[in-house]
């Protein structure tokens, strides 16, 4: 059986750097949102790439943006919508999310630094209005044996 193939080579990583580069992305998309409120982190993870090999990886990161009014929401997510097109970002699809509620969301790549995110705009149905942002990078190769199997 043959192995599907990435159409990129993944960077030479190991975990912690892995960490400290997605949580640097996930800060300068909080900054693109430009709007101020509490971080809540649902908390990062790594992933496995283990149909392409097994010292290889992903991060996943995801967290919120709380204690924003409504008005604060929709903004947020207009001024992420047009900071990452400024940034190097592309957004490949906008929705809404499958809910009772339908709200915005925003997905997005940015290949030269392989990552993508994913962006809510959740506001109403009784919840706190929130930004919701999952992060995900691309594949790592881990620089040690070690580590790709601690990941």
């Amino acid at each position: 059986m043959d192995t599907p193939q990435l159409n990129y080579t993944p960077v030479r990583m190991d975990p912690d750097p892995a960490r400290t580069k997605t949580r640097e992305v996930s800060s300068r998309l909080l900054e693109m949102a430009g709007v101020k409120g509490r971080v809540a982190e649902s908390g990062m993870r790594a992933t496995g790439c283990d149909s392409y090999a097994d010292d290889r990886f992903a991060m996943e990161h995801s967290w919120s943006l709380y204690g924003l009014a409504g008005d604060q929401v929709d903004t947020g997510m207009e001024t992420l919508r047009q900071a990452l097109d400024e940034n190097g970002w592309k957004i490949t699809r906008e929705n809404k999310t499958n809910s009772v509620d339908q709200h915005p969301e925003i997905y997005a790549v940015n290949e030269t630094e392989h990552f993508s995110v994913k962006a809510a705009a959740l506001n109403g149905g009784g919840k706190e209005p929130m930004l919701a942002f999952t992060v995900y990078s691309a594949c790592y190769r881990a620089a040690s044996p070690y580590a790709a199997n601690h990941a």
